[in-house]
């Protein structure tokens, strides 16, 4: 596969919808405003869209939906975890839905967006066009020791420092201690914990080690992703009844594909293994030379074979 991204484009419109009394979402859209749509579920729990995810889709084509969860990027009230459920976030995409007058739309969702997409087709499995998937977590408790814990095997000098930065009576659980800061009202506190917490998952989201970043930290941002991140952790996602993958044998009306990495180390392969043979009518692609993030290379060129794919079977031409 040799497919890259799309050329940057912008918005031509974007908007707060509100949502509850309490919470307004950010989204926006971008491409064919008549197109097929699509709307594109970020990772997290917490870290809000960005501009470089309208670019897996061909803008010709289609019309490209993005937004920010309950207390994530844009959204109001930035980091905000009263009425912040998974629940809450599957009825926020059918008032979306509703907003903007669609009858259908195809489902992307990576990471933590899988686990929204799949909560999303199950409880609305009559709107969703097709599933693309990529980096699956189900939110189950042995991804989220993996991901808490025995992740030091494969990343000892990164948790080091993750736990290091703690007293040593508080290591043993890293997950509380960070919550205690995060949630702290002290913001010399809750910020620089908010950060370092970020960090960790940063630092091994890619097969091979990227260029240290050189923006300056966006404090209130970092805040907002490790409380949304911490909250929906702590609370094993709002779905530890669900057991998705005998679930998601009903899906198989829903044409769907399924990306991961090989090297995938916050969320492990054996979750989109599984998932797969939970779905024999889904492809899945496992990227030979690739980590968690979606803009490895050859993860880059799944995806985007996958957005072409569905393309071609549109009823929509552009």
């Amino acid at each position: 596969m040799t497919a890259t991204l799309f050329p940057d484009i912008k918005p031509y419109m974007d908007d707060l919808l509100p949502v509850s009394a309490l919470h307004s979402i950010y989204f926006e859209q971008s491409g064919n405003p008549d197109g097929e749509p699509v709307v594109f579920l970020h990772g997290g729990p917490g870290s809000g869209c960005n501009p470089g995810q309208r670019r897996f889709f061909d803008p010709a084509h289609y019309r490209i939906i993005l937004l920010d969860q309950r207390g994530c990027g844009r959204s109001q009230p930035q980091g905000e975890i009263r009425e912040n459920t998974t629940q809450d976030l599957v009825a926020d995409l059918e008032k979306l839905r509703h907003h903007l007058g669609i009858e259908r739309w195809l489902v992307f969702g990576g990471s933590w967006g899988s686990t929204l997409a799949l909560s999303y087709a199950l409880a609305h499995p009559q709107v969703v066009t097709g599933l693309i998937l990529r980096g699956i977590f189900l939110s189950r408790k042995l991804e989220l020791n993996w991901f808490l814990s025995d992740i030091e095997l494969f990343f000892p000098e990164q948790w080091a420092t993750l736990v290091n930065y703690l007293p040593a009576e508080e290591q043993s659980e890293p997950l509380l201690a960070f919550a205690r800061r995060v949630f702290s009202s002290d913001s010399s506190i809750n910020e620089a914990a908010a950060i370092h917490w970020n960090a960790f998952e940063s630092s091994i989201m890619t097969l091979l080690p990227g260029a240290p970043g050189t923006q300056p930290a966006n404090g209130p941002l970092e805040l907002s992703r490790a409380r949304v991140q911490i909250h929906y952790i702590q609370n094993q996602c709002f779905v530890a009844d669900l057991d998705f993958l005998q679930k998601a044998k009903t899906l198989a009306h829903i044409p769907t594909v399924i990306v991961q990495g090989r090297y995938d180390m916050v969320c492990p392969p054996i979750t989109a293994y599984q998932l797969a043979a939970a779905m024999p009518h889904a492809e899945l692609h496992m990227i030979a030379d690739a980590g968690h993030s979606g803009m490895e290379a050859g993860t880059v060129a799944a995806l985007v074979a996958a957005t072409e794919k569905f393309k071609r079977q549109s009823p929509i031409t552009a």
